[in-house]
């Protein structure tokens, strides 16, 4: 059974093109075309503003907080081509880090598992992913760039869960991941969308007995790729949709995906013990209307 349980009037001025609730699920952040990132306290079941971010000077694409081991750390992306990492002092948000290394928009950002350090993945349109590693004995990020990585852009890196050494990016129907000492090397690439490729996401492993990723795309298709040594992998199709496939999100415990695109619509997945993937929950975006399967 799924419910609504709060609706939130964030006063941006433009699209809200992301939203990501922290590690205890008790702070939303929200990013958005008008350049500012906003940071609500959501605990009491309502939602108050706690700051409004101000620091890019064009749309910004997407956010992601870190492991609370490390603090409380905010990261935003933007067309300006910079990625920003905010950090909270006395219940506000100060600029941590800029970095400002790419040619073209930074589409993606997303911490690594905690078990690896403090670490941030960027993606960018300029075919590029930034890999930056915080050294806590200098107070120094140092930036990895792994040059070519995508012909024609990078739209959404995700990283593998911490069981196994491996960092994974997909765009424009490509993977890369590991990393070889100081270097990263591509390991495997993964072609079957007909079109931009969206987004993709690593499930959880709790649980699992083997890797699964989920990615989406312009084709309007959300693909289901298994493998049991992240070498081979097989891929199986979810479901074509009536529209793009903008996003693709997992539960805590991998069982669940959560997939949201152009036809307005936010659905739930699950894999029956047949290994068929079915639709659980279908919930219209901005109406608050829940159609249970």
């Amino acid at each position: 059974m799924v419910s609504i349980i709060n609706s939130i009037d964030t006063g941006h001025e433009d699209m809200i093109h992301d939203a990501e609730v922290d590690y205890y699920g008790l702070r939303l952040a929200t990013c958005s075309s008008d350049t500012s990132v906003k940071v609500y306290d959501i605990k009491s079941g309502s939602s108050t503003l706690l700051d409004d971010l101000k620091g890019h000077f064009g749309p910004v694409w997407q956010i992601a907080w870190s492991h609370p081991k490390f603090g409380n750390l905010l990261a935003s992306c933007s067309y300006d081509r910079k990625v920003i990492i905010w950090k909270e002092q006395q219940r506000k948000w100060v600029k941590y880090y800029e970095y400002a290394n790419h040619d073209s928009s930074v589409n993606s950002v997303q911490f690594a598992p905690a078990e690896f350090g403090l670490m941030l993945a960027c993606g960018s349109s300029d075919g590029s992913i930034s890999v930056l590693t915080y050294n806590p004995e200098t107070n120094i990020w140092d930036a990895k760039k792994i040059q070519n990585a995508h012909a024609i852009g990078c739209n959404a890196v995700s990283w593998a869960p911490a069981i196994t050494p491996l960092f994974d990016n997909e765009a424009e129907q490509h993977f890369r991941n590991q990393e070889d000492g100081d270097q990263w090397v591509e390991e495997a690439k993964l072609e079957i969308h007909s079109d931009w490729v969206r987004d993709v996401a690593w499930a959880p492993s709790v649980g699992l007995h083997r890797y699964i990723i989920a990615s989406c795309s312009q084709d309007r298709r959300v693909v289901i790729w298994t493998s049991d040594d992240c070498l081979n992998w097989e891929s199986s199709f979810l479901h074509t949709f009536d529209d793009v496939v903008w996003n693709v999100s997992w539960s805590l415990n991998g069982n669940i995906l959560a997939v949201s695109g152009g036809d307005n619509k936010i659905t739930l997945w699950d894999q029956n013990s047949e290994g068929t993937w079915q639709l659980i929950s279908d919930v219209a975006k901005g109406q608050g209307q829940i159609n249970n399967q």
